[in-house]
């Protein structure tokens, strides 16, 4: 919203995602100056239809929700641009954004940047071709309910294929863990867990996994398996490398670590949705930015009194 390039705004976004908008439209009703720098990556676009974000019977395709959610901020001021923030740095009370020859000043910086999805081999139309057929998911929390009494397939190995296979097994009695690589390196504990649940194991490796009619084929040493739908348990990359290279403490796995008000441990700097450690939900995403956004407010009105 600010006027002159050359000053600096209250607040820079980085990420136009279900966290960075809902900030935005909080922060421009706050009436402060708010930048949003988004390079177009958001994972809410990539979902065909969500059925568990609460107003919308029936659902909404993620590329729709951002729309709604772009034209509300609009309505305040708040527009995203597109970019890539390359580097964050800090110049005494400041926040300096490098966007290619670009420089952006910013008082506060609020980091939504989320996650990628580390995904199965496969040609990458076929992937995308999948997804929209919801042949591929990510996410069990937000879609096992859609595959009840479905053939399903998990793709992962150790905990995290142990723990997503149980968690789907509560929809349908068929599902079968494949091992991305090799056999399963699973503990005698995990073994029994998924025996007892009636759960399939297959050992890999995966060869690119394709479409054929109405089914997605996850050809294994030895034979092809065919699922209704297939769930990678491949984990994240989480983008909080802005984050990291200015100094904030994150999880091993590069979640940044906040507090209850959504502050790293860098005075300035805040982060929201999945980018944060928490529940990689919609849902969650949004209340956590409506938190941010407000304790940016009352933190940066605690340095100066926010007169208009």
């Amino acid at each position: 919203m600010s006027d002159a390039r050359s000053a600096p705004s209250d607040c820079l976004i980085v990420g136009a995602g279900p966290a960075g908008l809902t900030a935005a439209i909080y922060l421009a009703r706050f009436r402060l100056r708010v930048e949003i720098v988004d390079a177009g990556k958001s994972r809410a676009a990539l979902i065909p239809r969500t059925h568990n974000h609460a107003g919308y019977p029936g659902g909404i395709p993620g590329r729709e929700l951002l729309s709604l959610m772009r034209k509300q901020a609009s309505e305040f001021g708040a527009s995203a641009r597109a970019g890539l923030v390359e580097r964050i740095e800090r110049r005494g009370e400041l926040f300096i954004a490098r966007i290619g020859d670009e420089t952006l000043h910013a008082r506060a910086v609020l980091l939504a940047t989320g996650v990628v999805n580390n995904s199965p081999r496969m040609a990458p139309e076929i992937h995308d071709a999948a997804l929209a057929r919801g042949l591929l998911r990510y996410c069990p929390i937000c879609d096992g309910y859609e595959v009840t009494d479905k053939k399903i397939g998990v793709i992962g190995s150790r905990a995290r294929g142990h723990n997503e296979a149980l968690f789907l097994r509560m929809y349908s009695r068929d599902v079968t863990l494949i091992a991305p690589e090799g056999g399963h390196t699973l503990s005698k504990e995990e073994l029994v867990e998924l025996k007892k649940a009636g759960i399939v194991l297959r050992d890999g490796p995966c060869a690119p996994l394709r479409i054929e009619g109405e089914t997605i084929l996850v050809p294994v040493p030895g034979e092809t398996l065919a699922f209704d739908t297939v769930y990678p348990a491949l984990g994240s990359v989480i983008r909080s490398e802005l984050a990291v290279m200015l100094g904030a403490e994150a999880t091993e796995d590069g979640c940044l670590i906040v507090d209850a008000h959504q502050r790293t441990s860098l005075p300035g700097l805040y982060a929201a949705g999945d980018v944060a450690k928490g529940l990689d939900q919609i849902s969650h995403a949004m209340g956590e930015a409506g938190v941010a956004a407000t304790t940016i407010r009352n933190d940066l009105a605690a340095k100066q009194p926010l007169l208009r």
